[in-house]
């Protein structure tokens, strides 16, 4: 069986598709079992299987302990500390753990793996504490705690995704007993790197999106500026044929299409814009190419084994370190910093919005003084900007040793992932900023029309979000305009790469 390949972009699709392929064709787990099997009946010495772990593994463990040597593996394993990882990144990782199981290397238990299987159609996810890994010996701590409803400890999220159960309810409830490890089991749940790859996944799946969100906003901001079209031309950048810039450029000239703003200044005389406006191309697609190899690094990883020891088909059992999160570390760094960089340029729009420019009215509304107009909105976006900033500090420069020197570098790819999420929330704020200042700015060119995209943006945002006469509850629009920004109507009709 071929096993299904996930791409970021298709995500949740090709997870659904997985599962239900390793549900119809367990072959390969049972397959790779069988070489476990085969391996106990051998008086040798196999990590993790027949020996301690870590700074341990030198440690021989008797055959009549080798499941209690699976559950103290959880137990003891189940350390994890902060606030707990979000329903929806939790299912990720449950899911993607049992597509990497399904893959055949790990050697886990049909009994096992038919009980995760029997969670994740079930829609029962464990709630796992954000913080314990150090993302190198696999996400250990997350996934221990991943593994103990299987054991009958720990705890489930309830259907809403506001609280949790405790697992021994959820289980009676569904009529099931807590299960016996099989040795190798416990280690094939927790070596892996599914917390790192799981909200990598889900925040670069929403990061595709937010690309083509950004050049709509770039656009928007440029009609409501009276910017000029020529740095878009299309002879720019076959000249410097950077990937992500030739996209924007094209799909910036694609929005402003039909636009009776952009005629009516054609020839006013003035000779550049600021670089946000004028660079957008090669900001925005810089960016892009960034998060491209992200994407590309991220699906490799979703696609991969990253247990430890892997069992391969012909019996051998090898020891390695595919369960470090180097790869990982890197690129969730990257994005964050790539992500970051459309905030930045995002609020610099936003403050050239709000001066007064080319007959906007200052702070974008008629009354000012008795009127803050959109002034504060600015500030936060800018402070949201600044604690990015912080955020994106790598992660994977850091290292320190654990269990006893045995696990002498580790990725720190952990820490990455939490403060990605962190900063594109942050982004997704200041965009959410950018999209209700520059509508409230292209009010002010009626009647003239801006280019079609836009235009059909426009009137969609105005769907939800209408002008501002005088100062009111900005927050509310901010919470909405995030929401619009994340809503696939939003760029149905555009024709956006």
């Amino acid at each position: 069986m071929d096993m299904k390949k996930i791409r970021i972009s298709t995500l949740y699709k090709d997870i659904e598709e997985s599962i239900s392929e390793l549900k119809k064709d367990p072959s390969l787990i049972l397959k790779s079992r069988e070489v476990v099997e085969q391996a106990l009946k051998k008086n040798e010495a196999f990590y993790g299987i027949n020996t301690g772990f870590g700074a341990l593994a030198s440690k021989r463990i008797g055959d009549d302990q080798l499941k209690q040597l699976q559950r103290n593996l959880i137990l003891s394993h189940a350390v994890g500390t902060g606030d707990l990882i979000s329903k929806d990144i939790s299912r990720l990782m449950l899911q993607l753990k049992i597509h990497a199981l399904g893959l055949g290397y790990s050697g886990i238990s049909k009994e096992t793996f038919d009980r995760l299987m029997y969670f994740v159609n079930h829609d029962l996810i464990p709630a796992i504490p954000e913080k314990g890994s150090v993302g190198a010996s696999g996400d250990l701590a997350p996934l221990a705690h991943m593994s103990l409803p299987l054991l009958g400890f720990g705890s489930f999220w309830n259907e809403s995704g506001t609280g949790t159960i405790p697992s021994d309810k959820v289980l009676k409830k569904h009529n099931l007993e807590p299960i016996d490890l099989q040795p190798k089991d416990g280690l094939s749940l927790i070596n892996g790197t599914q917390l790192m790859s799981g909200y990598g996944a889900y925040i670069l799946e929403r990061a595709l999106h937010l690309l083509k969100v950004v050049d709509l906003l770039g656009a928007m901001s440029l009609e409501a500026l009276q910017g000029s079209i020529k740095p878009f031309d299309e002879r720019v950048h076959e000249i410097r044929p950077h990937s992500g810039q030739q996209t924007v450029a094209r799909n910036v000239r694609n929005l402003l299409s039909e636009s009776e703003i952009l005629e009516s200044h054609r020839n006013c005389g003035k000779v550049q814009d600021p670089y946000s406006l004028r660079c957008i191309p090669q900001v925005h697609g810089a960016s892009r190419d960034a998060i491209a190899h992200c994407v590309n690094t991220v699906e490799t990883e979703i696609n991969s084994v990253t247990d430890n020891p892997l069992v391969f088909p012909n019996g051998d059992i090898i020891s390695g370190g595919n369960f470090h999160g180097q790869p990982l570390a890197l690129v969730l760094d990257y994005a964050a910093i790539a992500l970051a960089e459309l905030a930045s340029i995002s609020e610099r729009r936003t403050y050239l919005l709000l001066e007064g420019h080319d007959g906007l009215p200052t702070l974008l509304m008629e009354e000012t003084g008795i009127n803050s107009g959109f002034m504060i909105p600015q500030y936060t976006a800018a402070a949201l900007v600044s604690e990015n900033k912080v955020l994106c500090h790598p992660a994977s420069v850091d290292s320190i040793p654990t269990s006893l020197g045995q696990e002498d570098h580790v990725s720190m790819g952990s820490i990455g992932a939490l403060k990605l999420l962190n900063v594109i929330k942050n982004v997704e704020q200041v965009l959410a900023i950018e999209m209700f200042t520059a509508a409230q700015a292209l009010d002010f060119r009626e009647p003239l029309s801006p280019g079609k995209g836009v235009k059909s943006a426009h009137k969609y945002i105005r769907k939800h979000i209408p002008h501002a006469q005088e100062d009111h509850f900005f927050r509310d629009e901010i919470n909405l305009a995030v929401q619009l920004l994340s809503d696939k109507k939003l760029l149905q009709y555009l024709e956006l790469r």
